[in-house]
């Protein structure tokens, strides 16, 4: 039986999901094939429209071993599940004469608890669990969201918190949830073999292709415990997302009230003399943490030095006596054992790993104005850990519509422990770099406009001539406005000013949920959306809504932000470029996937307006221009306005 061809296979999967054929796609899938067969890497920048999802999920069905694709969206994940791998299995399975199998895994707390559902949770002030459901109030909003829970957890075959509509609050999913950390184990819990988590991790083991997510994917590499089924293809969509995720799982915290509650669960399990020690260490914690003022701890001070040392040994001492005690008066004493267990471990892990210390870790005091301090450690790179963990004894496949930084790869690569692009020697993975491209027509569907007239932006102040200019530009476009800011206190400080001065409809991010304010935005053409980190990733608009999208500043990181700043430090003193390497690259990812919100569709028209001067005339705007998509370039505002009004009138004209 001769083999199917890769144009083949994929022409009947574009069909299937009545897409169009593009010729990134097939370079792409090509790419993607080639990579699988000799087992090498590949970082594929693919524009948006390029069908990517696709580019990548035909070769890896026609492969036949067993493939997984980490995602950093949850809107990414259910679109594979539930969209484009059933079509594209449905439309593969005649040429391929078997029927691929897909499953979505994610990490254990994402899954109903049964255990915890029928035997209850930790209850921190007295022994053992307590019933969630008889405790909270049945008209309170806690109260109704367990109860509909209960109901839930008859009828769904999952489990899965994303397969709830509507959502729970997330105080609600952790009284019927539990991490790995709390789990009993299959073997060892009434309802393992009802597991939802368990049963999960099975459909996976069965999966051609197996859907997970950053994070799972970066606890699978760091805790040494497999939880992926073996594979030996990798695909990681959004590829721009992982390292800051990776760091994410990798970054410990400790907080009074987390050290507390580790007390509490531990109490009554242990010796009152253990118990006691344990107690005094949490309470010298928090002393020395109400004291604690923001920033980068460099050196550990004595005080928090020996706070920690003293929690350790107390938490090390509570974890081996936990282990030997035994008391049967306790309600469904496993239980209560582990999640003692795991709380306990949590603070001795995070104590440890500061009082040890690592030159390749960065500590620092974060404070917040309703939770008090939080003593945070992040590793200072992850670049050695992804390198180790993630290209040995697998290919693997790293795509986004952001790769390419500055016009090369090299910065990512170098960011994932990959050498520049073409060095070989030993030890040292070998990967290949491609630009699929747009099918969109950037130079012709969009401007891109520096108000090179504006002041700098400074660190603190509102900036009158730049609210001035966002005004006009709205006005220019008839509303149809993305405003992207770098903090919340900008987007709230323009949409307070602009609500006084303009008869559009300004919506914020943070007054409803990010969906609904995205659909608002998309179903009124006059509104404006304005927002931060979230919305410079998250909008997918096309269409008349979204004609101008507009960034307040270069989004560089604060420079008071104590681990940029250490990678940035650490950088320079191995003779680079720390600003480069760190703020600029920083700044270029994000400038290029807000500026990616403009054009969704082969029909969409507009302006991406940066207002602020330095992309025109400072020395690194050079190299975040080439980090966007290839849009006409203007420093001209009354061309700007012109453009924008015309594009305002074409859409009106069509009753848009």
């Amino acid at each position: 039986m001769t083999k199917p061809s890769l144009p083949d296979l994929l022409h009947a999967a574009v069909s299937a999901v009545g897409g169009t054929e593009r010729p990134g796609q097939v370079a792409m899938a090509e790419a993607v094939a080639e990579a699988i067969d000799d087992n090498s890497h590949r970082l594929i920048q693919a524009g948006t429209g390029t069908g990517k999802s696709l580019g990548y999920l035909v070769p890896a069905l026609a492969h036949g071993e067993r493939v997984v694709v980490a995602t950093a969206t949850l809107a990414l994940q259910r679109q594979l599940v539930e969209r484009d791998l059933p079509r594209t299995v449905e439309a593969l399975q005649p040429q391929l004469r078997r029927r691929p199998q897909f499953a979505m895994l994610k990490g254990r707390s994402n899954y109903l608890c049964l255990h915890r559902l029928h035997e209850g949770a930790p209850q921190d002030e007295e022994e053992g669990l307590f019933d969630q459901f008889e405790a909270a109030t049945p008209t309170s909003k806690l109260g109704k969201d367990l109860l509909r829970l209960r109901d839930w957890a008859d009828e769904t075959e999952t489990g899965d918190r994303d397969d709830l509509t509507p959502g729970v609050s997330d105080k609600a999913w952790s009284q019927i949830s539990v991490s790995s950390r709390e789990c009993l184990g299959a073997t060892k819990c009434a309802y393992g073999a009802e597991c939802f988590a368990e049963a999960a991790r099975e459909r996976a083991k069965l999966a051609d292709v197996v859907v997970t997510n950053h994070a799972l994917l970066a606890i699978d590499a760091i805790e040494g415990a497999p939880v992926l089924p073996q594979h030996e293809v990798l695909i990681v969509d959004e590829a721009h997302e992982l390292v800051s995720r990776v760091t994410g799982v990798a970054t410990g915290e400790l907080t009074p009230g987390q050290v507390n509650r580790a007390v509490k669960r531990a109490a009554k399990l242990v010796d009152e003399k253990t118990a006691d020690s344990l107690q005094t260490a949490a309470e010298s914690f928090e002393r020395v943490m109400e004291l604690a003022l923001p920033g980068r701890l460099e050196e550990i001070p004595e005080d928090l030095g020996y706070a920690l040392m003293a929690l350790r040994d107390a938490a090390r001492n509570v974890i081996s006596a936990i282990g030997a005690t035994r008391d049967k008066s306790v309600h469904d004493e496993d239980a209560v054992r582990k999640q003692a267990l795991a709380a306990v471990e949590s603070v001795h892990g995070v104590a440890e790993r500061i009082t040890n210390g690592s030159e390749y870790d960065v500590v620092w005091y974060e404070r917040h104005d309703r939770f008090g301090a939080t003593l945070r450690v992040a590793p200072l790179s992850v670049s050695g850990l992804l390198r180790e963990k993630l290209f040995e004894d697998r290919s693997v496949v790293l795509t986004s519509a952001t790769l390419k930084l500055g016009g090369d790869f090299n910065g990512v690569a170098a960011s994932m422990g990959l050498a520049p692009e073409g060095v070989e020697g030993e030890g040292v993975p070998v990967w290949r770099g491609l630009d699929v491209g747009s099918p969109f027509d950037y130079p012709k569907q969009g401007i891109l406009y520096v108000a090179k007239h504006l002041a700098t932006p400074g660190r603190e102040g509102t900036r009158g001539d730049m609210m001035d200019e966002l005004a006009e530009l709205i006005e220019a476009a008839g509303g149809r406005t993305l405003g992207l800011f770098s903090s919340m206190r900008g987007a709230k400080a323009a949409a307070e000013e602009l609500r006084g001065r303009l008869d559009h409809p300004i919506l914020l991010q943070g007054e409803e949920t990010l969906g609904e304010l995205i659909k608002a935005f998309a179903a009124d053409p006059k509104t404006c959306l304005f927002g931060t980190l979230s919305l410079w990733q998250g909008v997918d608009v096309p269409g008349p809504s979204c004609q101008l999208v507009i960034m307040d500043r270069i989004p560089f990181p604060r420079p008071d932000d104590p681990l940029m700043s250490a990678r940035q430090k650490s950088v320079e003193e191995h003779g680079g470029n720390g600003f480069m390497a760190v703020a600029a690259t920083h700044a270029a990812l994000l400038m290029a996937q807000g500026a990616g919100r403009l054009v969704r569709a082969s029909g969409d028209r507009g302006v991406v307006a940066v207002l602020d001067p330095r992309l025109a005339t400072a020395r690194y705007g050079t190299f975040l221009r080439a980090t966007l998509p290839d849009f006409w370039y203007t420093t001209d505002r009354n061309q700007v306005r012109r453009s924008l009004a015309a594009i305002d009138a074409t859409a009106q004209a069509d009753g848009k």
